[in-house]
Parts: C-alpha cells; sequence; structure tokens
C-alpha cells in the first residue's frame, strides 16, 4: 500500500518527467537559464551600484545600475537576434564576421585603442566602449566551425585538420598578447578545442596542444610582470596578501562571511572598496557575501544545467555546423563561468574573465546574450523540436514559441 507521501508524489513527478520529454524542453531550458542569470546580474548591479558612485566625478547612486540595464536591453536584443537569424545566414557571415574581428583588434593597438590599467583592449564606441575580443569569440566559433565541416571528408588528414585553423587562432592570440590580453587569448584557446574536440579530432592530439599550452604559459608569464605576480600570489598567496594577491584574499573573506544563506541583499561589505571593482571579475564574491552558499550553489547549478542541455542539444541536431556551434558555445560560456569562479574561489590565479550575464554589462554581456539566443535557436533544430513546430504551423493550432 502506498503512503501519503508517495502518493502526493507521484503528480509532481509526473508533471517533471512530461517538461523533460516534451520536445521543447531543451529550448525553455535554455530560455529560463538566460532569464535568471540576467536577472541575477541586475540584482548584483543594484546591489552594487552605490558602492561604485563617485560624487567628485558626478556619479550618482544608481548610475552603475541604470548603465548595467541599457546593456541588458542591448543584450536581450542580440538574443533575439541569435534566435532569429537563420543558422544558414549566420554561417554565410563566418569570413567576414572573422575579417572584422581581425581589423578591430588591429585598430585595439593604434592610438584609437583605449588604455586602462596598462591594457589596451577597448576601442571608443560613442558614449561606451567596445572589446573586440568578444567579438572574436564569437567569430572564431563560426568560422572555425564553417572550416571543419567544409574539410570533413578530409579531416583524418592532420594537415587538414590543423591549417588553416591552428595557424589563424595563433595569429588571433598574438593580437590579444600585444594588448595584452591573456584571460582572451586562454577563451580562444578553448574555442579551437572545443571545435576540434566536437569535429572528432583524435585524442592524442589534445595532449599534445595542452602541453604546448602549458609550456607557452610558462614561457610567456616572466615577459609581463602582472601575469608572474598573479601567479606567484597564487602560489604563495599569504605573504601577499596587501599586494598582488589583496583582490583573492578580499574576495575569499567575502565567501566565508556569507556563510550559509548571506548577509542579505545590499548589506555585503566588501563591496565598499574592501574588493575593488567587486561588480565586474569579482562579482561571484559578492554573491556568495549576499545570498551565502545557497546563492552560490544556485549559480553552480544553473551553468552545469547549461552543460547537461548544451551539449545535449549539440549531440542531438542533425546540421553539423550547428553541432559544433552548439558545442563550441556551450564549452566557452561554461568554461568562462568555471574559471571566474575558481579564481574567486582561490583555486586558479587571477584572471579578467567575467562571469556570463552576472557580471556588470558592457561588450561580453551583449555578446553572450547573442551566444544565448544562438544556442537556444539550436535547441529549437533537434529533430523533435522541428517535428513539433512544424506539426504546429502545419495545423494552425497553439503557438509557436518565439
Amino acid at each position: 500500500m502506498e503512503s501519503p507521501t508517495e502518493r502526493d508524489s507521484k503528480p509532481a513527478r509526473h508533471a517533471i518527467g512530461q517538461f523533460f520529454a516534451h520536445p521543447l524542453a531543451s529550448f525553455r531550458i535554455i530560455v529560463a537559464i538566460w532569464a535568471l542569470l540576467t536577472l541575477l546580474g541586475a540584482v548584483m548591479a543594484l546591489s552594487s551600484s552605490a558602492a561604485a558612485a563617485d560624487p567628485a566625478a558626478g556619479t550618482g547612486v544608481y548610475q552603475a545600475f541604470f548603465r548595467h540595464l541599457t546593456f541588458v536591453a542591448l543584450g536581450s536584443a542580440a538574443f533575439v537576434l541569435g534566435l532569429r537569424i537563420p543558422f544558414s545566414r549566420l554561417r554565410k557571415a563566418a569570413t567576414p564576421a572573422l575579417a572584422a574581428a581581425v581589423v578591430l583588434l588591429l585598430l585595439v593597438l593604434t592610438p584609437l585603442g583605449s588604455d586602462h590599467g596598462g591594457a589596451q583592449r577597448w576601442l571608443p564606441a560613442g558614449p561606451f566602449t567596445l572589446q573586440p575580443v568578444e567579438i572574436a569569440k564569437v567569430a572564431l566559433v563560426f568560422w572555425g566551425a564553417h572550416l571543419l565541416v567544409s574539410k570533413q571528408k578530409v579531416l583524418h588528414h592532420w594537415r587538414h585538420l590543423l591549417v588553416p585553423l591552428i595557424p589563424v587562432t595563433l595569429a588571433l592570440c598574438a593580437l590579444l598578447l600585444a594588448q595584452p590580453n591573456l584571460s582572451g587569448t586562454v577563451t580562444l584557446a578553448l574555442i579551437t578545442l572545443g571545435l576540434l574536440w566536437f569535429a572528432d579530432a583524435p585524442k592524442r592530439l589534445f595532449a599534445a596542444v595542452l602541453a604546448g599550452g602549458v609550456a607557452g604559459i610558462v614561457v610567456l608569464a616572466p615577459f609581463a610582470s602582472y601575469r608572474l605576480a598573479r601567479i606567484l600570489s597564487f602560489l604563495s598567496p599569504n605573504p601577499d596578501a596587501s599586494g598582488n594577491g589583496y583582490q583573492a584574499q578580499q574576495a575569499q573573506y567575502a565567501l566565508a562571511d556569507g556563510g550559509w544563506f548571506g548577509v542579505g541583499l545590499g548589506r555585503g561589505a566588501a563591496k565598499w572598496s574592501y574588493l575593488p571593482d567587486v561588480q565586474n571579475d569579482f562579482v561571484f564574491a559578492l554573491v556568495g557575501e549576499e545570498l551565502g552558499f545557497a546563492g552560490c550553489l544556485v549559480v553552480l547549478g544553473l551553468f552545469g544545467c547549461l552543460a547537461v542541455i548544451g551539449l545535449r542539444t549539440a549531440a542531438r541536431v542533425a546540421d553539423p555546423w550547428v553541432r559544433l556551434v552548439a558545442g563550441a558555445t556551450t564549452l566557452l560560456l561554461v568554461a568562462q563561468a568555471l574559471i571566474n569562479i575558481g579564481y574567486v574561489a582561490g583555486a586558479l590565479p587571477v584572471t579578467g574573465v567575467t562571469l556570463p550575464l552576472v557580471s556588470a554589462g558592457g561588450t561580453s554581456l551583449v555578446v553572450t546574450m547573442l551566444q544565448f539566443g544562438i544556442l537556444a535557436q539550436a535547441a529549437r533544430e533537434e529533430p523533435a523540436a522541428r517535428t513539433f513546430l512544424a506539426g504546429l504551423r502545419r495545423t494552425g493550432s497553439g503557438t509557436v514559441p518565439a
């Protein structure tokens, strides 16, 4: 005989089962993750806005928050574009997009580029600034996927597998290192590895590439004092707690202060000059302090769910170009989140990788929303989803999701 608890849980299990069995389940989950992370980012921007105010410079208490909302609006438009523009058009735009990214990366290194903190990574664009590396990420995903699919029949030859993908990636990385931008270089390398992985490249290739990457980091680190300082402070943080290791230490203090359920929204102390620019690279520390371990688990759970659904979508779609784009995009978004969370928690050296959708708005937020839109469109390309949507259009019953 069933207990009352078992009887009560049956409808819930049935509803959950029906949700995940629905042809548009992947699409709905991706949109839900996008909405929840965007909402969390807006809440954190509001919480940290007052701390970012500078009355002497004429910056109001809510100015940073309103600026973030502006980028959320622009990013939402980019999300819709990623969802609406047919993949055939996106693929045709792959080569022009890569060429445009190269031109922008070159312009950054000219007097037109904007310098901040010793790094020249931005281009002025009216009242805002543009970070070309974000455009380069999407362009490399599109172009790399197009290249590998076009050469699909000859990819068993290493020459066709690696050329020109690896030389082009190295050229882009060289432009980024000249800024200097090691974090951007790492993300481009991850994109290339992801494309090769989803293109079923030989597994022994990845061991060689990873070994080369580690060797490159070891060689490049001493040539930039700030890189070497970050690595040394990561390896030996306590002696450097007031120097290069200051941000990492303060981030961990903020996480510890949050406890299980946080000190409450808006009540965090770290954002008040203890942790500079907390709304950007260290926003996860603010989440941990104000929302506690529970808030951190929600963020981790959302990105974990994105990884599962994104990879499932990549495995299900029939179009090989869409499969590579979906797989590489998922890898990029989740890897950026893990890198950001890793260095905030003290498990990795500090880099400039933002937490997707949660860090304060800018080019990164707009491009990330575009990537979510593309991933959501890929979910609608799953065979079951295509059949379901075609049935709705044919019968005229129901509403076809946007």
